[in-house]
C-alpha cells in the first residue's frame, strides 16, 4: 500500500512510529502531505473510500471527533461519502453523533463543490440551489450532533462555515463562535473561521480581520499554534488586496517574524497531527512578506507541502516550490 503511495524506499522522517514514510520521488523537491502523514488517519480514509461504517468506527478510536478538527475534517473531501453516511446516520443509535458530524461537514463541502469557488454572480440558479439544499442537510446534522455531545467543539466550528454560506444572520454566527470558544478559548480552528467571516469578501470591515487575529494571537501563551491565526490574517490582507506586494513592509516582517517565533518556532510548540499545516500558513505568510524567517520554516518542513493555505495562488505546489528555494 504505501510503496503506491510513495513508492519503494520511502523514508520515515518523523519520530511518531505511526508517520508515513515520505516519497523519494518528489516533484521540486516538494510532495504534498497525505493523510496528515499518518497510517492510522490513512486507514481511516481508506475505510470512509470504501463505504465500511464500521472501519470507519474502528479507525476513529484513537482520536476524539469532536476535537480533532484535522482528522474528521479528512473525510469532508472525500466524494462518495453522502452516499453511505446518512444510512449510517439513520440505522446507527449508538454512533449517530459521530455519523452526523460526518454527514455535516462533509454536506458543506459537497455544497461547496456545487457552488464552486467563482464569484457569486457566475453560479447559476440550479447551483445555488444545490448549495443551498446541501447546507440544509449539513445545519441539520450539526447542530443535532452538538445536542448530543454538548462537549464537542467540532460540530460548532463547522456551523460557522455552514452559517457563512447560508448568509444567516449575524448573531447566529457569533453565538455558534461564542458556544466553540467556550470550550476551547484557543481553538485554532474556530479563530480561523471567524476570520473568514470577518473579510470584507464576506461582509466585514477592511483591518476588522487583523485587527481580530492580533487580539486572539495575544491571548495565546507562547509556543500555541494559535499564533498561525495573525500568520493568515495577512494572507487574507494579500488576498483581498489589488496590490500583491502589499505585505512587503519591515513592519508586517517584523510581526510576522516574532509570530513565528512565539508560536510554531518556540521551543514549547507541539507537533500535533497535521502540524505542517501551521508550518504552511507561515511559510506562505512569511514569503509574502520578504522575510528571511520563512527560511527557517521550509528547513523544518523539508518539503511538506499543504493545499492550504497555497490554493490562493494559480499553482499552489510550484509557487510553493519557488518560494522553497528563494529562501
Amino acid at each position: 500500500m504505501f510503496g503506491s503511495l510513495f513508492g519503494r524506499g520511502g523514508e520515515r522522517t518523523d519520530g511518531n512510529p505511526h508517520a508515513l514514510p515520505a516519497p523519494r520521488k518528489r516533484k521540486n523537491g516538494t510532495y504534498e502531505l497525505v493523510a496528515l502523514g499518518d497510517t492510522r488517519v490513512l486507514t481511516l480514509i481508506e475505510a470512509a473510500e470504501a463505504g465500511d461504517w464500521a472501519a470507519v468506527k474502528a479507525a476513529l478510536d484513537p482520536f476524539d471527533p469532536g476535537r480533532d478538527h484535522a482528522v474528521i475534517g479528512q473525510l469532508a473531501e472525500l466524494d462518495g461519502v453522502q452516499d453511505w453516511i446518512v444510512r449510517a446516520v439513520e440505522e446507527d443509535k449508538e454512533h449517530r453523533a459521530t455519523a452526523l458530524l460526518i454527514s455535516g461537514i462533509r454536506h458543506i463541502h459537497w455544497g461547496w463543490e456545487a457552488r464552486t469557488a467563482d464569484r457569486a454572480a457566475n453560479v447559476s440558479r440550479e447551483q445555488w440551489q444545490t448549495f443551498f439544499e446541501r447546507l440544509r442537510i449539513a445545519e441539520e446534522h450539526l447542530l443535532e450532533a452538538a445536542e448530543l455531545r454538548p462537549e464537542w467543539i467540532t460540530p460548532w466550528r463547522h456551523l460557522l462555515t455552514s452559517a457563512r454560506g447560508m448568509s444567516l444572520d449575524s448573531s447566529v454566527a457569533e453565538a455558534r463562535r461564542d458556544a466553540a470558544l467556550r470550550r476551547d478559548p484557543l481553538d485554532l480552528d474556530t479563530h480561523l473561521a471567524w476570520l473568514s467571516q470577518l473579510q470584507p469578501r464576506w461582509g466585514g470591515e477592511p483591518g476588522q480581520a487583523l485587527e481580530y487575529a492580533r487580539e486572539a494571537y495575544a491571548a495565546a501563551p507562547d509556543g500555541h499554534r494559535l499564533g498561525c491565526v495573525l500568520a493568515m490574517a495577512y494572507i487574507e490582507e494579500w488576498v483581498e488586496s489589488d496590490d500583491k506586494n502589499c505585505l512587503q513592509q519591515p513592519r508586517i516582517r517584523t510581526e510576522l517574524r516574532q509570530a513565528a517565533e512565539r508560536s510554531i518556532l518556540h521551543h514549547a510548540y507541539e507537533r500535533r497531527l497535521g502540524w505542517q499545516g501551521d508550518y504552511n500558513m507561515f511559510a506562505m505568510a512569511l514569503s509574502l512578506a520578504g522575510s528571511s524567517t520563512a527560511s527557517n520554516v521550509f528547513r523544518e518542513l523539508e518539503g511538506v507541502y499543504t493545499e492550504w493555505p497555497w490554493t490562493y495562488m494559480s499553482d499552489p505546489q510550484k509557487v510553493y516550490a519557488r518560494f522553497r528555494k528563494a529562501f
